[in-house]
């Protein structure tokens, strides 16, 4: 009985042991898919929330740190003016006459301008050049009759002094017949006529005046420092807003003798060529002189700083990886150390290295570490001269 008991136990154990191990093995395929599934389910809300947060992220437009050469520059304002430059005036006073000329012409050196009425200047003339007439002939009978012993030495002489008096006389009606007419001293432009016909003028009226405008000087000053800095021949560039976009090109001719010992400036003077005669005296100018040799510098686009009280920044782009490895791209706040600008273009001397990639457009949206996605369809200019659209 025993016997039989024992065997039917251990004939019917390994049945129920197979289905242990089967709902064991049913258990553990069910969590392994359900893990599965989770993993997938996490993936895929991961993937969402990354789009959701890329959707948001702010666009920028980046660009290349570059090395250029750099021109060393100082720039300063001034003021041009003529080669030669006068407002021609009647030396004496006198009714107008004549007129030879046209506002705005331009003229030789000589040209009669003007000419004021003679009254009897040529009669007086002519009663002077008879009087010296006569006193030469005097002269000459007497000195043979010196020769012939007729008449004194005193009286030779005395007549010799007369001739040189009417001489002196005839001359001096000659200068003032002359001071009536008005000559241009030089070549040049006209301005804008001032009398007319039959007016009278008093001496030193203004009737006209007249520039030479080819070459144009322009002074401009300096801080006492340039003077090591900018030679004689140095080429300076010029700008006026009368002709936006247009440089006028020309070198420094000369220095003031001194430093002006109120504000430690030194007057500088540039000729500029101006054959077309844009440029006119007494306009305000921009001037840009070189100083020293050129140098190679980081420059960046002048729209890639922002200039703020406590230092001017950039926003310097960096690529790293997110906590799931995806590559994404960081901005990074650099303060920078700024040098001269040049058009669009501006020279970094320290903060930023020529292999950096900084932000040029959408600065306004970002802080720093913030992620962001690039589009760099638009990108601000960085031309070192650049020209109005309209020009």
């Amino acid at each position: 009985m025993n016997d039989a008991t024992t065997l039917e136990r251990t004939t019917t154990r390994p049945p129920r042991t197979w289905l242990r191990m089967a709902l064991m093995l049913l258990v553990v395929g069910l969590l392994a898919a359900g893990l599965i599934g989770f993993a997938q389910f996490k993936a895929g809300i991961l993937k969402k929330v990354s789009a959701t947060i890329r959707s948001g992220m702010p666009t920028v437009a980046v660009a290349p740190v570059t090395v250029q050469p750099w021109q060393p520059r100082l720039t300063a304002t001034g003021s041009a003016r003529a080669v030669n430059g006068a407002d021609l005036a009647a030396e004496i006073g006198g009714v107008v006459d004549q007129i030879t000329f046209e506002s705005g012409q331009t003229v030789p050196a000589g040209t009669v301008l003007v000419r004021l009425r003679p009254n009897d200047d040529d009669a007086k003339l002519a009663q002077l050049q008879a009087s010296a007439d006569l006193a030469a002939v005097t002269l000459t009978r007497d000195q043979k009759q010196l020769a012939a012993h007729g008449v004194a030495q005193a009286t030779v002489d005395s007549d010799a002094a007369n001739l040189k008096v009417a001489r002196a006389q005839v001359a001096a009606q000659q200068a003032v017949m002359a001071e009536k007419v008005i000559r241009a001293p030089f070549a040049g432009r006209l301005g804008v006529r001032q009398v007319d016909i039959g007016q009278y003028i008093a001496p030193g009226t203004t009737v006209v005046t007249l520039q030479q405008l080819d070459p144009m000087l322009v002074d401009f000053y300096l801080p006492q420092q340039a003077l090591g800095e900018v030679k004689p021949g140095e080429k300076v560039e010029v700008t006026t807003d009368a002709w936006p976009g247009r440089i006028f090109a020309g070198t420094v001719s000369s220095f003031n003798s001194k430093v002006d010992s109120s504000s430690r400036m030194l007057q500088v003077r540039a000729t500029i060529p101006n054959a077309d005669g844009a440029l006119l005296p007494g306009m305000f100018v921009n001037v840009s002189a070189v100083s020293g040799a050129s140098q190679d510098l980081v420059t960046i686009p002048l729209a890639a700083v922002a200039f703020n009280p406590y230092g001017s920044l950039v926003y310097v782009l960096h690529d790293e990886k997110d906590d799931q490895g995806h590559e994404q791209h960081v901005v990074v706040q650099q303060f920078i150390t700024t040098g001269d600008a040049r058009g669009d273009q501006i020279s970094v001397l320290k903060g930023v290295g020529p292999t950096d990639v900084v932000v040029t457009a959408g600065q306004l949206k970002l802080h720093n570490k913030a992620v962001v996605n690039i589009d760099n369809a638009v990108q601000p200019t960085t031309d070192a001269a650049p020209v109005p659209a309209d020009y």
